[in-house]
């Protein structure tokens, strides 16, 4: 009885493993170059196991996303749903829990892995703009747009300065997975820092040269 239910938890934690997998050989080789065999190899299954859950290396894309990143924005947006405090604190928070849970994690290889190869594969970038980027920044947006509205940011554009808020960040993994073993940068030291001079900028009442 032992071992038919270690046989089962095994067989349902097999996508799980399986993505786990493909996340780290797409992260390391790019989406182009990693081959199907390879995640197999890698999760410790058959090429025929991971065919019996994802039709192709795209839909494993696709699942990975769905699996992994979408429940970080959906965790977000709980929370910003739920905040009551100021909006300077709120955007911090995000910042901070988007740093922790996508650039110090597994899933920091993503940002780069969408960049390098949205010209070769526009729909699979189509699909992450829509199911993260765009989501992403639009609750972003919606925060400055609540700062705005109490005073506590000068007027802005929402959207592009939630981009602004972003693209430093982006940045940072992009560097931690490419350039950090020639040039290592303290990147927690850069997110206060960005965080800082980010601040400076958008808060009502502060000095512009």
């Amino acid at each position: 009885m032992a071992e038919v239910q270690r046989r089962q938890r095994r067989k349902e934690d097999r996508p799980g493993e399986i993505l786990e997998a493909a996340l780290a050989l797409f992260a390391e080789k790019g989406f182009a170059a990693t081959r199907l065999d390879e995640v197999a190899r890698r999760a410790g299954v058959s090429k025929g196991t991971v065919y019996l859950y994802f039709a192709s290396k795209e839909e494993l894309f696709k699942s990975l996303v769905e699996a992994m990143v979408v429940p970080e924005v959906e965790r977000a947006e709980f929370f910003v749903a739920q905040h009551e405090g100021p909006a300077r604190e709120l955007l911090v928070q995000l910042v901070r829990q988007w740093w922790e849970t996508v650039g110090e994690s597994h899933l920091c290889g993503v940002p780069k892995l969408v960049l390098a190869e949205a010209g070769n594969f526009p729909e699979l970038a189509r699909f992450y703009t829509e199911r993260v980027i765009t989501r992403a920044s639009r609750l972003i947006a919606s925060v400055i747009e609540r700062g705005i509205g109490t005073g506590e940011f000068r007027p802005c554009d929402p959207l592009l300065t939630g981009r602004l808020l972003i693209a430093p960040l982006v940045f940072a993994t992009i560097w931690k997975q490419s350039l950090s073993r020639f040039d290592a940068m303290d990147t927690a030291a850069f997110v206060d820092q960005h965080i800082d001079l980010f601040l400076h900028g958008l808060l009502a009442g502060e000095e512009t040269p």
